[in-house]
C-alpha cells in the first residue's frame, strides 16, 4: 500500500469536456514555456480536424468504442487528500529515484543525490519541461507525432503531466528507477506522457506502472510514452498497465533506437475495461536491436488491445518481438503486428511471435501478424497461435491431489515463464507472476 499527498491546495474540479475551453483551462499550463502552449494549440486544431475523419479501419475496425463516451470525464485540479493505491511494482524493489502522478499531476519526486550531481534529471514533467525546456524541447512529441492521428493529437493537446527521465553520455544508473501513473477521483481524464532520453553510452532501467485506488471508480487515461535511446546506449523499460476495469486506456507508445544501442520492452496488460496501444519500434540506426515482451490476462468482460510495429530503418539491425496472452470469461484480445524493413535496411532480422491461451468457452482472441519487406537481404518471421487449455491436463493434476485452481495456475504459470525468463529484472517477474495468481483467484 503506498501514499502519496498531494501538494496543491487547488480546488478538485475544473473543465468540462475537451473543448477550447477545456484547453484553455488545463491547470497545468500555468508554469509551461511559450512553445509547449504553441504545441497544444498546433495539436489542438489538428484534433479538430481528425475528429471529422475516421480512425484507420486496419488498426481499430476490432475495437469496439461504441461505449466510449469521453463527455463522461474530466481533468482535474491537483487534490489535498492523500491517495492509496495497491501497487505491485513498489514494495518489490529498492529504487534509484521515484516520480508518482495522481489524476494528472505530480506528488512525489526523488533522485539519488549522486545520480543528480551527474547531471541525471528524473522528475514531473511539467517542472523538467520549465526548468530544462532548451533540452526538452525537441525530443518531447518528436517520436509520438501531435497529428498522426485523433488519439496522439487529443494526447497532445490535452496533455497533464508525466515523467522525464534524461541521462547524460556515458552515465550507469545500476539500480532501476520507479514510475507511478495513478487515477484517484471518478470520472478523472489523464493524459501523462512519459519520456526517456538516454544520451550517448547511457544505461538506466524504468519500471512504471498504472493503478487505480478504488476498484469501481470510472476513468480515462490518453497517454504517450517516448523512448529515445541514444547511439551505444541501453534502455530497459517497464509499464505495467494495472487500471481498474471501469478504466478507458488509449496510448501511444514509441521507442527509437540509434546506432548500436538496445532497447528491452516488457508491456504487461491486467487491467482495464478496454485498452488499445499503439506500440512502434524504430530501429534507427545500424547496428540497433530491440527485444519486446507482452504479458496479457483478460478476464470477465476486457478487452485489450495492442497495435505493434516494429520498424528497420537501417542495415544490420535486430527486433524480437513475443506476446502472450490469457483470456478468461467473456474476455478478448486483439493482437495486431507488422514487421516493416526499408529499403536500404539490408541483413534486417526481424521476429514477431504471438501465443493465446484460452481458458472459456466463450473469450475471443484475434492474433494477425504481418510483414513488410522492401529490403531483398532479410531474415523476417512470424508466428501465432491459439489453443484451449487441456482438460486431460488439468484432470492428471486434480488426481494429484491438487485444486483446480492450482492447476490453473501451474498451466498458466508455465504458458508466460517464457517471457518471465526475458526479463532480467527479477522484481518484475515476481510481480508479473502476483498479477497473474491475483487474476486467477477472480471468479474462482
Amino acid at each position: 500500500m503506498t501514499t502519496v499527498t498531494a501538494t496543491s491546495t487547488a480546488r478538485p474540479a475544473v473543465a468540462t469536456g475537451f473543448d477550447e475551453v477545456a484547453l484553455a483551462a488545463n491547470p497545468t499550463r500555468g508554469i509551461e514555456p511559450v512553445w509547449l502552449g504553441e504545441l497544444r494549440q498546433t495539436a489542438f486544431a489538428a484534433y479538430q480536424k481528425l475528429l471529422k475523419t475516421p480512425l484507420d479501419p486496419e488498426e481499430w475496425k476490432r475495437v469496439d468504442l461504441r461505449a466510449f463516451q469521453p463527455s463522461k470525464f474530466k481533468i482535474a485540479a491537483a487534490s489535498t487528500t492523500p491517495a492509496q493505491f495497491k501497487t505491485l511494482l513498489e514494495s518489490r524493489a529498492q529504487f534509484a529515484g521515484v516520480v508518482s502522478h495522481v489524476d494528472g499531476h505530480r506528488v512525489e519526486s526523488r533522485l539519488a543525490p549522486e545520480l543528480a550531481a551527474k547531471g541525471v534529471l528524473f522528475g514531473g514533467i511539467g517542472e523538467l519541461v520549465a526548468q530544462h525546456g532548451e533540452l526538452l524541447k525537441s525530443k518531447l512529441m518528436s517520436v509520438v507525432k501531435p497529428d498522426g492521428d485523433r488519439i496522439a493529437a487529443w494526447h497532445a493537446a490535452f496533455m497533464t503531466g508525466g515523467t522525464v527521465l534524461y541521462v547524460p553520455r556515458n552515465v550507469v544508473i545500476e539500480a532501476p528507477l520507479y514510475s507511478l501513473i495513478g487515477l484517484d477521483r471518478s470520472g478523472t481524464a489523464d493524459f501523462s506522457h512519459t519520456l526517456v532520453i538516454l544520451d550517448e553510452g547511457a544505461q538506466a532501467t524504468l519500471l512504471e506502472e498504472t493503478a487505480s485506488t478504488t476498484d469501481n471508480a470510472p476513468g480515462l487515461h490518453v497517454g504517450a510514452v517516448e523512448l529515445l535511446v541514444g547511439q551505444g546506449a541501453r534502455l530497459r523499460y517497464v509499464q505495467l498497465q494495472n487500471w481498474n476495469q471501469h478504466t478507458w486506456h488509449l496510448a501511444h507508445q514509441v521507442g527509437r533506437v540509434a546506432r548500436d544501442a538496445s532497447l528491452q520492452w516488457t508491456v504487461g496488460g491486467i487491467g482495464a475495461r478496454l485498452a488499445h496501444i499503439h506500440q512502434d519500434v524504430l530501429l534507427a540506426g545500424p547496428g540497433a536491436s530491440a527485444e519486446v515482451n507482452g504479458c496479457t490476462f483478460a478476464t470477465d468482460r476486457q478487452m485489450l488491445s495492442y497495435y505493434t510495429q516494429q520498424t528497420h530503418q537501417a542495415p544490420h539491425t535486430r527486433s524480437d518481438l513475443l506476446y502472450k496472452d490469457v483470456l478468461r470469461d467473456q474476455a478478448r484480445v486483439v493482437w495486431r503486428g507488422m514487421i516493416r524493413v526499408d529499403p536500404g535496411a539490408q541483413q534486417t532480422d526481424g521476429y514477431q511471435r504471438n501465443d493465446s491461451l484460452l481458458l472459456s468457452a466463450d473469450c475471443r482472441v484475434d492474433s494477425i501478424p504481418g510483414l513488410e519487406i522492401e529490403a531483398d537481404d532479410v531474415r523476417c518471421t512470424h508466428g501465432s497461435t491459439a489453443g484451449r487449455v487441456d482438460e486431460d491436463q488439468v484432470f492428471y493434476l486434480m488426481c494429484r491431489g491438487i485444486s483446480r485452481y492450482e492447476a490453473m495456475h501451474m498451466i498458466v504459470e508455465g504458458f508466460f515463464h517464457r517471457i518471465y525468463d526475458r526479463i532480467a529484472v527479477e522484481a518484475v517477474r515476481e510481480t508479473l507472476s502476483l498479477a497473474v495468481e491475483r487474476k486467477l483467484g477472480i471468479g474462482v
